[in-house]
């Protein structure tokens, strides 16, 4: 039965929509910091939380209180550069997980490319572990993905599911499926950890959960966006049963 990572990227886009600072006083919402609160108690395994460069949803505060409330473990998403290693260095999230970062993009498209600059991902990586980081890749489900990620000195490697997820029919969803369950086996035989999200929803997310090996799956939007109409923490509560 894999864990469960909730994002609460999602509820800090929602607070910047109409807050972009705190003005005299007032306290924004609605606040991250207590959404990851709940999620806690209704069950969750982590927090995920991706500090961009360009600070669209969370920020530096946020990431700050975090660090000091989560009782379970801080997963920071975040990209290569140097002036967010430093970040991620003086706070010491609990895992960080590297994914590629586009300044115009909604949400992450796509999965890092290990093989394209594996010098500069294994420097990050092993910057990160000496500050007693554990380091996962986000990358896409490919076999060369894979291994290049095995070289990099990185613990987990988290497979982008949004090729399964955005399926056209149920014949692709099936494929994409199988290519998952392919990158899952060649990442465990090179003795990786497995972790998986992106586009996981309350729908699709049972034959996600279904495969061997898997560690954790992250889940952001479907869990916030059911938490609008039935509370984020019967949200949460619901995730967990389909994942079991």
């Amino acid at each position: 039965m894999p864990k469960l990572g909730v994002n609460i990227d999602h509820v800090a886009t929602l607070r910047q929509a109409r807050y972009k600072t705190v003005l005299g006083g007032m306290a924004p919402e609605p606040d991250p910091v207590k959404a990851a609160v709940l999620c806690e108690n209704a069950g969750c395994h982590s927090i995920v939380c991706h500090l961009r460069e360009d600070r669209r949803h969370i920020n530096d505060r946020d990431l700050q209180i975090l660090r000091r409330i989560v009782k379970t473990k801080l997963n920071l998403e975040m990209s290569v550069a140097p002036s967010i290693v430093k970040i991620a260095k003086k706070i010491k999230p609990d895992q960080a997980t590297l994914v590629p970062e586009k300044r115009r993009e909604i949400t992450t498209e796509g999965g890092l490319n290990v093989v394209k600059s594996p010098a500069k991902i294994k420097h990050v990586v092993k910057d990160l572990k000496s500050s007693g980081i554990v380091v996962s890749l986000f990358i896409d489900p490919d076999k060369k993905q894979i291994k290049a990620s095995k070289k990099t000195g990185a613990e987990f490697v988290e497979f982008h599911t949004g090729r399964y997820a955005n399926a056209a029919n149920d014949n692709v969803a099936k494929k994409e499926l199988e290519i998952l369950k392919d990158a899952a086996k060649t990442a465990i035989k090179l003795k990786l950890k497995v972790n998986m999200g992106h586009g996981l929803n309350y729908i699709n997310v049972k034959d996600i959960a279904a495969i061997g090996g898997v560690y954790e799956l992250n889940i952001g939007h479907s869990i916030i966006a059911r938490a609008v109409f039935n509370g984020l923490d019967e949200a949460v509560r619901e995730m967990l049963s389909l994942t079991r």
